[in-house]
């Protein structure tokens, strides 16, 4: 008699004896050890090498000027490196499937058949990159729109069909007062002199519609309302000297695309004597001269409005007439 303890089951019997099963084992190991290495070396790739400046910024505009515009720049990066690996990961499941699961006959498949493991990874990792995107995003957008209570500049943007007045103010919000002031015109393109390693603040707003303040190289742009409302931002500092076009982008009129401006950037002290021969009466043109800049604006143009001809109803033109 054989105690029951002591039965062999023949099922344990096939299953030990399955002669696929070490195979299968090696190769599962194989395939991790794969992916290990595949994510050291693109760890080791990804560290030694700018990776926004190889694909273009990924779509993204590169050359920033101020530390908030390289932090926004570093989110949509990774950001885009995040979204490729997903992506890949998804191809190569999708690619296995059909190669792994391909038809072998007529025989239909087990319809009820479930994996734990694969739908407990299609549930919770959507879920897991989805909170790490947005608490990193968090982080960049606060950092980006803070304020600090005493920077070292602050600017009034005032917009006005079609064109920009900067007012250099002498504190924060509307009680403050007007010490200096760049008024654009038809003729002339307004000129934002600005310093290097100083915060900035601005404060925006319109005359009329809305407009939207934005240099490209700051990689940041906010609307310009009308009415009471001040727009605020700040800058923690610029850290590249030179002349940057600015524009207007917000549709606002007729004129709206030939609304233009431009930052220039100076040493703190060419910023200081600028902004006093602006104070002792010179005019903008004679203030750039003053501390060596070129007297008028270099990225952009002045507009021909075309104010004294008839452009959309000519004189003689009949009602409803066609060419």
């Amino acid at each position: 008699m054989v105690a029951r303890s002591s039965e062999v089951r023949p099922s344990a019997v096939r299953h030990s004896a399955s002669p696929g099963a070490g195979e299968r084992r090696r190769r599962g190991a194989g395939r991790l050890a794969g992916l290990g290495l595949g994510g050291a070396a693109l760890l080791v790739l990804l560290t030694g090498c700018d990776v926004g400046r190889s694909v273009d910024g990924f779509g993204w505009p590169q050359g920033g000027i101020t530390p908030e515009s390289h932090r926004m720049y570093d989110l949509w990066i990774a950001s885009c490196i995040a979204a490729l690996a997903v992506g890949v990961f998804v191809w190569g499941l999708i690619f296995w499937c059909v190669v792994r699961y391909r038809k072998r006959g007529n025989e239909l498949p087990v319809q009820t058949r479930y994996n734990l493991p694969m739908e407990f990874l299609y549930t919770i990792a959507p879920i897991l990159i989805v909170s790490v995107l947005f608490y990193y995003t968090a982080v960049v957008q606060t950092d980006v729109v803070r304020t600090t209570k005493n920077p070292d500049v602050t600017v009034e943007v005032v917009a006005f069909k079609w064109n920009w007045q900067f007012n250099y103010r002498d504190g924060q919000g509307t009680e403050a007062n007007t010490v200096a002031s760049v008024l654009g015109t038809s003729e002339v393109i307004p000129v934002l002199v600005l310093p290097t390693n100083r915060s900035i603040r601005f404060e925006e707003t319109s005359r009329d519609v809305i407009h939207s303040f934005w240099v490209p190289e700051l990689l940041f742009k906010r609307d310009v309302m009308p009415g009471k409302i001040r727009n605020v931002f700040e800058v923690s500092k610029l850290e590249s000297e030179g002349a940057y076009v600015g524009r207007c982008a917000e549709l606002c009129g007729s004129y709206h695309a030939f609304m233009n401006f431009e930052l220039r950037v100076v040493s703190p002290e060419a910023y200081d004597q600028f902004l006093a021969a602006k104070r002792d009466g010179k005019s903008t043109q004679e203030a750039l001269t003053a501390i060596g800049q070129d007297p008028y604006a270099k990225t952009t143009q002045p507009f021909d409005t075309r104010r004294t001809k008839d452009n959309f109803n000519p004189d003689g033109a009949s009602a409803g007439a066609g060419n």
